[in-house]
């Protein structure tokens, strides 16, 4: 059973690396096995030498995924180095706090531009060498609110609920092809995008009273479903969005 989430021998990119989420999936895919390209807007050198100190290769490639240009750049990174892309975890992605009375154009275009059009044509990159070899896993990052409003956030709600979608979109038209396209909907994580909340003790205190695992999620809560849709243990699993978030949703 333990081949099954073997990732030996897979490359694999994975964006926003330097931190949080991004972190947590990168040493996760690494103890399984992968080499890593970390891609983030800042230096992601440490996390890449952790990879490297469990005999994985790793490089930390510093990039602006709000251009557009920058997404060949990866892909090209990626190939050079690994020789292909196994496995693409798109995980950047920002978020803005704003009543949604007074929100502005730019916070908005700025939030979809990197939570959703990135993840499109970084998929769609990508997908262009592993259908070359009719085998790839596409992992992006959701959230809870794709099923959910949630509160000043009106842009970041919009965003990940065009991630769901675009996923199973993209699973309808390439499943065919050996490569499968899920997503991971993480719960309230401790991470530097919830800062704000855990900050404030009364919405803190709310959000945990909600969570049946009575906690805020941290990044290596996510190791496990990373590997999981990353490696043939998932090979049957397309178009699905999975929730990671203490009981949240059940609740």
């Amino acid at each position: 059973m333990s081949s099954l989430f073997d990732l030996t021998g897979k490359s694999a990119i994975v964006t926003g690396a330097s931190t949080g989420l991004g972190m947590g999936m990168t040493l996760g895919l690494a103890s399984a096995g992968a080499d890593v390209l970390l891609v983030d807007h800042v230096e992601s050198e440490g996390v890449a030498q952790r990879v490297r100190a469990m005999g994985r290769r790793a490089v930390a490639l510093t990039v602006d995924l709000m251009q557009m240009d920058s997404i060949s750049k990866v892909v090209a990174s990626a190939i050079a180095e690994f020789g292909k892309v196994d496995i693409l975890v798109n995980n950047a992605g920002i978020i803005r706090r704003t009543p949604a009375i007074d929100f502005s154009e730019k916070d908005w275009d700025e939030v979809m531009l990197l939570n959703s059009k990135t993840v499109f044509f970084l998929a769609q990159a990508v997908a262009k060498d592993m259908l070359k070899r009719k085998y790839g896993k596409i992992i992006n990052v959701s959230s809870l609110l794709a099923f959910q409003g949630g509160i000043l956030v009106p842009s970041y709600a919009a965003s990940k609920g065009a991630v769901a979608q675009v996923t199973k979109a993209l699973a309808n038209e390439w499943a065919q092809h050996g490569i499968t396209v899920n997503a991971i909907a993480p719960g309230y994580m401790a991470t530097n995008n919830t800062q704000a909340l855990r900050a404030d003790p009364v919405r803190s205190q709310a959000i945990l009273q909600r969570i049946p695992a009575s906690r805020w999620g941290l990044p290596e809560d996510l190791q496990g479903a990373a590997v999981f849709l990353a490696s043939a243990a998932s090979d049957y699993v397309n178009g699905h969005v999975l929730v990671v978030d203490g009981g949240w949703m059940a609740r």
